[in-house]
C-alpha cells in the first residue's frame, strides 16, 4: 500500500513552539491536562492516516499509551519516600542505595478496558503498571460497551453488557484508557457503572487519546470532581476560524470537534474497525 506524504509547513525551532510546561494551556478547569507534547502529536496524526494499518497502527497505540500512563501515574499516583538498593551497593555500600520518592507501592490500580478501541491502551497500562507496582495490586477489568444510535445514525447511548469485572474498586485508582474522547457517554456510563456496583475509587482518571471539547463538557458536568482527564490531543476541528484562534475553553460553548453523527473531528476514523482488521 502507497503511503501519501503529509502536507508540512516548517514551523520554528522546537523551543520556539512550546506552549511551556508538560501540558498545554487551556481554560477548561484543574481537572483536565493536555499533553503538550510534539511526538505524541506526531504519533497520533500517523495513526490517523488513512494509510496505516498493522502492526504501525498497534505500534504507534501503543507509544501513545506508554506516554499517557507515565503522565498520569508521575501526576495523579501516591508517593512514599523509599531506599532501595542499586548494584553499585557493592562498591558503594552507603552511597549506592537510591534514597527519594518512589510510587507508593501500596497503591492498588484497576484498569478497564472497554472493549474494542480499549483493548490495546488498557493492556498497555496493565503492563506498565505490573513492572513498577506489586503485580497482586493492579487489575484489569473489561467492559464490554458499545454505542447506541438512532434511525438517522446520531449517537444516542451507550450499551453495557458481557462484562468482567473483578471485584471491588474501593480505594483504587481507576483507569480508563479508552482512545476517543468523543461525546463522553461511555466514560460517563463506565464511571457511573464502578460508582453504582462496586464501591468508590480514591480518583477516577479518564486517559482519551485525543478528546472534543463536548466530551470534556460532558464528563464534568455529570461525574464533577469524581473525573481527571488527562488526554495527548485535544480536537476542536469543527469549530469557527475565529474560536479556533483563541486559548481553548476560552469559547467553550462554540467550539466542536464532533460532527452530526457523533464522531471526532480531525479525529482518527474508525480507530476499533482498523485495531480489528473488523472489514476481514
Amino acid at each position: 500500500m502507497s503511503s501519501t506524504p503529509p502536507r508540512v509547513h516548517r514551523l520554528r525551532s522546537p523551543e520556539e513552539t512550546k506552549f511551556g510546561g508538560w501540558e498545554r494551556a487551556h481554560l477548561y478547569g484543574d481537572q483536565v491536562h493536555v499533553l503538550d507534547n510534539l511526538c505524541l502529536l506526531s504519533a497520533i496524526a500517523r495513526l490517523s492516516s488513512p494509510d496505516v494499518r498493522h502492526p504501525e497502527m498497534t505500534l504507534l497505540l501503543r507509544l501513545v499509551y506508554q506516554s499517557l500512563m507515565v503522565a498520569v501515574a508521575g501526576n495523579e499516583f501516591p508517593v512514599v519516600r523509599a531506599e532501595m538498593p542499586t548494584r553499585m551497593k557493592e562498591l558503594h555500600p552507603d552511597q549506592g542505595v537510591y534514597r527519594g520518592p518512589v510510587l507508593d507501592p501500596a497503591t492498588r490500580v484497576v484498569v478497564v478496558d472497554i472493549v474494542r478501541a480499549g483493548i490495546v491502551p488498557s493492556q498497555v497500562c496493565f503492563e506498565m503498571l505490573t513492572s513498577i507496582l506489586p503485580g497482586e495490586h493492579v487489575r484489569l477489568d473489561h467492559l464490554s460497551m458499545a454505542r447506541v444510535s438512532d434511525a438517522s445514525g446520531r449517537v444516542t447511548g451507550v450499551d453495557l453488557s458481557g462484562s468482567k469485572i473483578g471485584g471491588s474498586v474501593d480505594g483504587a485508582v481507576l483507569l480508563l484508557p479508552d482512545p476517543m474522547g468523543a461525546t463522553g457517554s461511555t466514560t460517563i456510563r463506565a464511571v457511573r457503572h464502578y460508582l453504582e456496583n462496586h464501591g468508590r475509587p480514591s480518583r477516577i482518571v479518564g486517559m482519551p487519546m485525543m478528546a472534543t471539547p463536548e466530551y470534556l463538557r460532558a464528563v464534568l458536568d455529570a461525574l464533577g470532581d469524581d473525573l481527571v482527564v488527562y488526554t495527548a490531543r485535544l480536537d476542536r476541528g469543527l469549530s469557527d476560524p475565529e474560536v479556533l484562534e483563541t486559548l481553548p475553553g476560552t469559547l467553550w460553548d462554540r467550539e466542536r470537534g464532533l460532527n452530526e453523527r457523533g464522531y471526532v473531528v480531525p479525529g482518527a476514523g474508525g480507530i476499533g474497525e482498523v485495531l480489528n482488521n473488523s472489514w476481514c
